[in-house]
């Protein structure tokens, strides 16, 4: 990648900002830390200063512990060196933002980190910034990849926990964001509580702090060990598949929340019994419809598919477009 004089430079220490001296997203401990999210490939550990929108910092507290946080509201801007901050929605989860950096000598860069442009309650909504350069996500940037509305996907899991009034209804989906949007959606079709585990409590207390409407839900590990969890939907992170943690879960049947699943066979291959399109990443449209209402000249992709994303952006729509290798994409989808 030949870029003249850029705003962000990949480093071992991650995407770097020279002109202000801070890092976004850092995947090693560096002096200032702008965090467009708090899921763990993107929010680690061992930095001295971290900057995010101010609804990831509870987020962040529990996932990484006591360290310098400093809270942003979106379009709250702060300047570093030549360059003036700003944070704007993502849409992705909860305090989600992309990264605008507007340089003293007039250029804009944009960093997305993940997002996504559908509906959802639970976090604010995309907003397009115009820029000369857009550094984009790119987890599903195929064709193929191209998300139902999430009404159904929520009418979907209705219909499948309706279904088995004999049965539990394991939904593997992840804790931070996923869980959150699914028991929102479900507030259109029932007001039943959904069980979960562990590892979902602190994440969803942190949403409804926050005031987004969701179902009741209670820890599996409230309830007696002899309960009958027939007719129950019980929300797990996927690590808990084929744990012991299974093991008090008699004849249930199970499911999987995520953009992977528009693939068949995905589903089968992971062994769950239904399939759940919703993802909490931008789908191919998206994707394409974001770098055009931007504007940007300059596109740069990370993660995911990234060269497929670059050369159709080069054949098909004239646009300078560059991989820039990063460490991202390592727990959501």
């Amino acid at each position: 990648m030949r870029m003249h004089d850029p705003i962000i430079i990949p480093t071992d220490e991650g995407l770097f900002c020279p002109a202000g001296s801070f890092h976004i997203d850092p995947w090693r401990p560096v002096a200032t830390a702008v965090i467009t999210h708090a899921h763990a490939d993107h929010a680690r550990a061992g930095s001295e200063h971290y900057l995010a929108q101010h609804h990831s910092l509870p987020i962040m507290r529990h996932r990484l512990g006591e360290h310098h946080f400093t809270g942003l509201d979106y379009g709250e801007q702060r300047r570093f060196g030549a360059i003036t901050l700003s944070l704007h929605p993502a849409g992705h989860v909860l305090g989600s933002a992309q990264v605008r950096l507007a340089h003293d000598d007039g250029r804009v860069w944009v960093v997305t980190g993940d997002y996504k442009r559908d509906p959802d309650p639970t976090c604010a909504p995309f907003e397009v910034i115009p820029c000369d350069t857009l550094i984009t996500e790119a987890t599903f940037a195929l064709p193929c990849y191209r998300w139902p509305p999430v009404e159904r996907v929520g009418e979907q899991i209705w219909q499948w926990w309706a279904a088995h009034p004999d049965r539990p209804c394991i939904l593997f989906t992840y804790a931070l964001g996923k869980a959150q949007r699914v028991l929102a959606a479900l507030t259109a079709h029932t007001d039943r509580p959904v069980l979960v585990h562990g590892a979902m409590v602190a994440m969803t207390e942190i949403y409804r702090q926050a005031g987004v409407q969701m179902l009741q839900t209670i820890p599996v590990t409230e309830l007696p060990s002899d309960h009958d969890f027939a007719g129950e939907l019980i929300l797990a992170p996927p690590s808990a598949a084929g744990s012991p943690w299974m093991r008090r879960f008699r004849n249930a049947s199970t499911g999987f929340a995520s953009g992977w699943m528009r693939i068949r066979g995905n589903r089968r291959r992971r062994g769950y019994d239904y399939g759940f399109e919703l993802s909490d990443h931008a789908d191919w449209p998206a994707l394409l419809r974001t770098i055009r209402e931007c504007g940007a000249r300059t596109v740069l992709t990370t993660h995911g598919r990234s060269d497929d994303l670059v050369r159709y952006l080069r054949e098909h729509e004239g646009i300078e477009a560059h991989e820039l290798e990063t460490l991202y994409g390592g727990e959501d989808d």
